[in-house]
């Protein structure tokens, strides 16, 4: 309680309300809630509360949390921290990336039985290969975004370390999504399980989506207008390579923007540092490719920008997840050019909702008309035009 209080926690959210009675349960679950929703809470604290009710925890890992990325293992790590800092629980974040002493850290850890384990599946299967991991007194089994790791191919890996844990554990599955795939494997790893579904892969309601129709060469000049002069402390701009994330960064710098890229060229320490810096304001616009888009914890990005048309529409959800978080309000926009128009039409069909089309600002010109090539269906066409309201089609 005095960690909650420390942290700042006054309200649980639904994911919260309805999570944690069933860990507490010592039921397994599989839970689907956007991003953002404080899902990450909702396993930590009935696992932490379960792990005090011991009268000694046992000195091998109690608790092992996979996640797909190193900043996501890094978020966890911290906000554990900071939830069992009255405690006494420790935890060891194992994600790859980093130096030699930094491997002989977790290596210390993993044997010494540190409590809590956040680990990419990747990192701790190097680990699992020594032959000093012992996970035969695991009570807690937590895979956190887990469509994510079997869309980036964990799916041996999972199974191979799902496999040496001990067959008593409790295992709770969290995703943003719920595929088929995650429902096989949930049926695969789950004993007698409850399921919670909460507003499966929709943005949050309090993020304003909008979007511009443009041609490339109006994209940088585009930014430059929608920042210069605005209250806008935290930009978060997505792209879908490390090659543009980089291109776009040269072209901010140009236009003297205070901008900064980060992508998996840069060291574990050099994004630390990036992220370090933009959480404390240090760097206003933040440049990144998806690699980051589940694994930011700032709640006061007030802007999020999608350079380009995520290839895949669970991927905007959880891009344009990065704003309006913890309940408060936001802005996401995404630019669209001629190529990405069908791209674009599928994400609103998969999100049930039809994003405005503003009219680009009148020192950019006209940018391309937003016509829609359906399969089978010939064309439909939409047109959006400086003057009509956003979002009136003619």
């Amino acid at each position: 309680m005095e960690g909650l209080d420390a942290m700042g926690f006054e309200n649980a959210t639904p994911i919260q309300q309805q999570a944690i009675p069933v860990v507490l349960s010592q039921k397994d679950l599989i839970a689907c809630a956007q991003t953002g929703t404080g899902k990450t809470a909702a396993f930590i604290l009935p696992v932490l509360h379960s792990l005090l009710l011991l009268e000694d925890i046992p000195p091998k890992p109690q608790v092992l949390i996979l996640v797909p990325t190193r900043e996501l293992a890094i978020q966890i790590d911290q906000q554990i921290e900071g939830l069992a800092y009255f405690t006494g629980v420790s935890s060891v974040a194992v994600y790859g990336g980093g130096s030699g002493t930094e491997y002989s850290n977790e290596k210390k850890a993993l044997q010494s039985g540190a409590p809590i384990v956040v680990a990419t599946p990747g990192r701790l299967i190097a680990h699992l290969n020594m032959g000093y991991v012992d996970f035969s007194m695991l009570r807690f089994l937590v895979l956190d975004e887990a469509d994510r790791m079997l869309d980036m191919g964990f799916l041996p890996d999972m199974q191979r370390i799902i496999a040496i844990t001990n067959n008593d554990r409790q295992t709770l599955m969290f995703s943003a999504t719920m595929p088929d795939a995650i429902r096989k494997l949930a049926r695969q790893i789950l004993k007698s399980y409850e399921e919670i579904n909460l507003a499966v892969s929709k943005p949050a309601e309090n993020v304003l989506q909008a979007a511009y129709m443009t041609f490339e060469n109006q994209k940088i000049p585009l930014i430059q207008h929608l920042i210069e002069g605005r209250d806008l402390p935290l930009v978060l701009i997505f792209s879908a390579t490390k090659k543009s994330v980089k291109e776009i960064e040269q072209h901010l710098l140009k236009k003297k923007l205070n901008a900064k890229a980060i992508h998996s060229d840069l060291t574990q320490e050099e994004r630390g540092k990036v992220l370090r810096d933009f959480k404390h304001r240090g760097i206003q616009i933040l440049v990144a490719t998806d690699i980051v888009s589940r694994g930011i914890d700032i709640d006061d990005i007030s802007l999020i920008i999608n350079y380009n048309v995520p290839g895949d529409a669970e991927d905007y959800v959880h891009r344009v997840g990065r704003t309006a978080r913890a309940e408060k309000t936001g802005v996401a926009l995404t630019f669209i050019n001629e190529e990405e128009i069908y791209k674009f039409n599928r994400i609103e069909e998969f999100i049930e909702s039809e994003i405005r089309k503003l009219p680009l600002p009148a020192v950019l010109g006209e940018g391309p008309e937003y016509v829609v090539k359906r399969r089978n269906q010939g064309f439909k066409r939409k047109k959006y035009h400086r003057g009509n309201k956003p979002g009136n089609k003619r």
